[in-house]
């Protein structure tokens, strides 16, 4: 078991609840559609040399598989330990110690109709010598509509507003920069937020980027699912569904090639499955 801090217990609390909300919230959308898909949990304990089950920590797997979500995962995790010494060298604050605890929420979801989006989202708390949050969120459309795109973004930027007249801009920038393929020379899809090492040198910064931190589960919470009511029931022909496909080609490329987090995990001693659950069911290369 890993001793948590006052700090570290609340953040992990938040995620987990979090959880909570969002799945309960997404088969709320299944059960409207007339289907009876539940998420099937599945807890894991990290695993690295000389740690018995559960000295590292772990965390749960949920995965949903129904008729509007062809998959979605929602996964929490909290891990403590030590970093391999040339992956340390790598990690904001672990340089000169690799010991490290981290905690958080990761969800990905792909969805049935491919006018619906696909969507990313990710906070989480980390400890090195250092003690910061991260995260975001973007929207992923094999087929794009600007009412969808606008709907995120304009409530993400809500989200950032009382934190700084510039966070939202900056943080969309991150995004916009971070999900880029760079051997396709394109988008993974049409942005969000993204933010990290948000430092907390001392309660009152803890408590700010907590509560942003916060904000942003919120805003997302908010307003992926009435995206997914807007368009899930909208017709879509072979040729939508080929694009699609395709599209989420590109998705798993990036998150194999180039994703933080992918790499984070497996360099971690994280469960491989829910590290992974990230990928399409289903994918095309043409």
């Amino acid at each position: 078991m890993i001793t948590l801090d006052p700090q570290q217990q609340a953040a992990r609390d938040w995620f987990e609840s979090l959880r909570d909300r969002i799945c309960a919230a997404f088969e709320a959308i299944e059960a409207e559609a007339g289907s009876d898909a539940r998420f099937a949990y599945t807890p894991w304990d990290r695993e690295a040399e000389g740690l018995a089950p559960g000295e590292g920590g772990g965390g749960v797997r949920g995965v949903m598989t129904g008729q509007v979500f062809e998959k979605v995962g929602v996964n929490v995790s909290t891990v403590g330990g030590r970093f391999a010494p040339d992956f340390a060298q790598s990690i904001h604050g672990a340089g000169d110690d690799p010991s490290f605890f981290a905690t958080g929420i990761s969800l990905v979801a792909h969805m049935a109709n491919p006018h619906v989006p696909a969507v990313h989202m990710n906070t989480r708390f980390l400890v090195t010598q250092k003690r910061w949050f991260g995260g975001g969120a973007d929207l992923n459309p094999p087929i794009p509509y600007a009412e969808d795109t606008d709907a995120f973004h304009a409530r993400l930027r809500a989200a950032c507003a009382p934190f700084g007249p510039d966070v939202y801009q900056r943080y969309a920038k991150w995004a916009d920069d971070y999900f880029f393929i760079p051997h396709r020379g394109v988008s993974r899809g049409v942005g969000g937020i993204f933010y990290d090492h948000l430092e907390c040198g001392d309660d009152a910064e803890y408590d700010r980027n907590f509560e942003f931190t916060r904000a942003v589960g919120e805003a997302f919470l908010d307003i992926f699912p009435q995206i997914v009511r807007r368009r899930m029931n909208q017709p879509f022909t072979d040729a939508d569904r080929e694009a699609q496909l395709v599209w989420r080609g590109r998705y798993a490329e990036f998150n194999l090639v180039y994703d933080r987090g992918t790499l984070f995990g497996l360099r971690t001693g994280g469960n491989i499955d829910a590290i992974l659950m990230s990928l399409p069911p289903v994918a095309k290369w043409s």
